[in-house]
């Protein structure tokens, strides 16, 4: 008897297995997308928009001197022309009044839109807003009609091998259906300012951008953007999408302001590098390393320091410097956030009442200094190159903030260790120290050669006058 319960239950298990084991399969591969893709084809519109190109250029490989005969003779030749270009693209209905979601490249400079439902009937639209930073336009339908929308999906809950497809207009080819799966997550190939692309081998051509990808519950998680297609090679099976959840936080922003309200903190930040975090004696190279401090921003106030590390925002961690603008953006303005901050070797805490980053050029420092004319030149044999005081003149020309002190690099000789650095370039910083003339900087360095320290930690203002930290390996 208990043999024969045994069996049953030994039975039951493996009975069970084999139906979880079928229904992953028929989860994972569908037999066809011939009813989803039926279902989401009339949601998905080809658009076209044109613009006027006006030409001035000399038709000729010479010009006329003036006054010379020849001039009157031929200036029917080199009159401005015009002409009207068109650009194809790819969108989506999101709601029955017609909004559609597509790419701010697609519609950017266009005078007329026309959108194109299920292949057939001809609409004009009109722009509602536009993001060039991550490349989104919301536009509507000008039509009393009603039409058929379709959702946003959860992006963060896409995996990588999940199966996806996108529908769009790829070279005027409209209504054009193409699958495949999530390739990666999280690609920062360089775009847009908030790079996060859902990387996938879906065909994606030229006319897709601003189409749709799909899961297959017919939920939008991403906006088809860019491809990497080497010369004219057309896909090649690497194509990119703006994730659904943050795209659908800014959507929500153009269709209700017509602009986009980003939550704005006021640093400017570069990557930790290995020797930086080795140098802050950090555990690992991590968090977002802060080179600036804009006047009168929110980190300005909550006295944020330049050499900050932020290593937590609001509860999310930065593990990469491109991890905090795309937190920070995602925050509703106005909100007070808690940032977790390395500084001096220390875990410390602060309080951030974030700002607008549209209203962030509002801050400007107010400098009004007297020029200073007055120059000597050091030479520091022990680095090979040639400073002086940072003048009142500087400040002024390169606007830093008014109470800047540092040393010019004047000269650069052969052999120097600072093969980052350019002549102009403003130091002032030397291992977290702050640099006031040239005396101080040479006592400073000297120091450092002393104590027979391997790097020099300097933060610098660069020829784009940008606050920026380097390291330099010393000999």
């Amino acid at each position: 008897m208990k043999i024969c319960k045994k069996f049953f239950k030994l039975n039951l298990i493996l009975i069970l297995l084999i139906c979880l084991s079928s229904l992953a399969q028929s989860k994972t591969i569908p037999s066809s997308f011939a009813d989803l893709a039926e279902k989401l084809m009339p949601s998905v519109v080809n658009i076209s928009s044109t613009q006027t190109i006006k030409t001035n250029a000399n038709q000729f490989p010479f010009q006329f001197p003036p006054g010379s005969p020849f001039e009157d003779m031929f200036k029917e030749f080199n009159k401005p022309t015009e002409r009207k270009a068109t650009a194809l693209g790819s969108g989506f209905i999101i709601n029955k009044k017609g909004i559609i979601v597509t790419n701010n490249h697609v519609i950017q400079g266009a005078e007329d839109i026309f959108v194109s439902v299920n292949g057939s009937v001809e609409y004009k639209a009109k722009i509602i807003g536009t993001d060039p930073y991550m490349d989104l336009a919301v536009l509507e339908i000008e039509s009393d009609e009603e039409f058929v929308p379709v959702s946003f999906g959860n992006s963060d809950k896409a995996r990588v091998g999940d199966w996806v497809i996108a529908i769009g207009n790829p070279f005027g080819f409209g209504g054009t259906v193409t699958s495949g799966i999530i390739s990666s997550r999280n690609r920062d190939i360089g775009l847009t300012r908030y790079d996060d692309f859902i990387q996938t081998d879906a065909s994606i051509n030229q006319g897709n951008s601003g189409g749709p990808l799909f899961d297959l519950d017919g939920k939008v998680i991403g906006i088809n953007t860019a491809i990497i297609a080497p010369g004219s090679s057309g896909s090649i099976g690497i194509g990119f999408a703006i994730p659904s959840n943050p795209a659908s936080k800014v959507i929500d922003q153009l269709i209700k302001f017509g602009e986009t309200k980003r939550g704005w903190l006021g640093v400017r930040i570069q990557e930790v590098t290995k020797e930086i975090a080795d140098l802050e004696k950090l555990e690992k190279a991590e968090g977002a390393l802060v080179a600036s401090v804009a006047e009168n921003s929110p980190a300005d106030k909550a006295k944020i320091l330049a050499g900050d590390i932020i290593l937590e925002f609001d509860g999310k961690k930065v593990d990469t410097m491109r991890t905090l603008p795309k937190l920070v953006a995602q925050t509703q303005v106005g909100k007070k956030v808690t940032l977790k901050i390395w500084r001096n070797q220390k875990l410390i805490s602060k309080k951030v009442l974030l700002g607008r980053l549209e209203s962030s050029d509002e801050f400007k420092a107010d400098a009004q200094p007297e020029p200073d004319d007055k120059e000597k030149y050091t030479k520091i044999d022990d680095l090979k190159i040639s400073i002086r005081d940072l003048n009142e003149k500087d400040i002024l020309e390169k606007k830093l903030p008014k109470n800047t002190t540092g040393v010019v690099i004047t000269e650069i000789f052969e052999g120097s260790p600072l093969i980052f650095v350019n002549v102009n370039d403003v130091v002032v910083e030397l291992q977290k120290k702050k640099v006031k003339n040239s005396n101080q900087f040479i006592s400073l360095v000297k120091d450092v050669i002393k104590k027979e320290e391997k790097t020099l930690y300097l933060a610098i203002y660069n020829s784009n006058n940008q606050r920026t930290y380097i390291t330099v390996k010393l000999k």
